[in-house]
């Protein structure tokens, strides 16, 4: 009776270590995605103010045609990025794009002055804020199931369920990475 009792103990333990194992699992997969989607609609977010700020751009910036279509092209990229990787590249582009954009006003002072245009900076500002947030709350999530999926026993419990994947990483352009180390260039007129 006593092996009985023991075997009965061991088969009850193992299979609460397994569903606590995959409730783990399935809890931060779950986070993973929450956080997916905070990115997606901060970027869907600021995809939506800047057509506003483009023709707010074209009225006073008529000869800046390259400079608006860039951020034109841009934006039409990150609508269309499905992936994490793609999403991320689009991004990018579309950040130095709106960046060039910027710069191209600085010789508009009537424009700088207008108060539609001061908005939308800001609150392309404030968006660029919360997706930078965003990105850091996804990459630490991803960063957490990636480990999780590896580690033992998780890794054999996902195995037999063969149900999660390791995520991507919403990571900064190449381009930006070498300017990472590099210091900024300050200029007084």
């Amino acid at each position: 009776m006593i092996p009985l009792i023991i075997i009965l103990v061991i088969v009850v333990v193992v299979i609460a270590a397994i569903w606590a194992t995959y409730n783990s699992l399935v809890k931060l997969d779950e986070r993973v995605n929450e956080a997916w989607s905070d990115i997606t609609v901060q970027l869907k977010r600021r995809a939506d103010l800047i057509p506003n700020l483009v023709e707010v751009v074209k009225g006073y910036a008529k000869h800046e045609s390259s400079a608006i279509k860039d951020v034109s092209e841009a934006r039409a990229k990150m609508m269309g990025a499905r992936s994490v990787s793609d999403k991320a590249a689009a991004d990018n582009s579309l950040t130095g794009a709106l960046s060039r954009l910027m710069a191209v006003t600085e010789a508009y002072p009537e424009l700088k002055a207008n108060t539609n245009f001061q908005q939308l900076t800001s609150e392309i500002s404030d968006t660029e804020d919360k997706i930078q947030a965003a990105r850091r709350f996804y990459n630490a999530g991803a960063k957490e199931l990636n480990t999780k999926i590896k580690l033992f026993p998780s890794n054999i419990i996902n195995n037999l369920v063969g149900h999660f994947k390791p995520r991507d990483y919403y990571e900064v352009a190449e381009s930006e990475k070498e300017k990472i180390d590099q210091a900024p260039e300050v200029k007084f007129d």
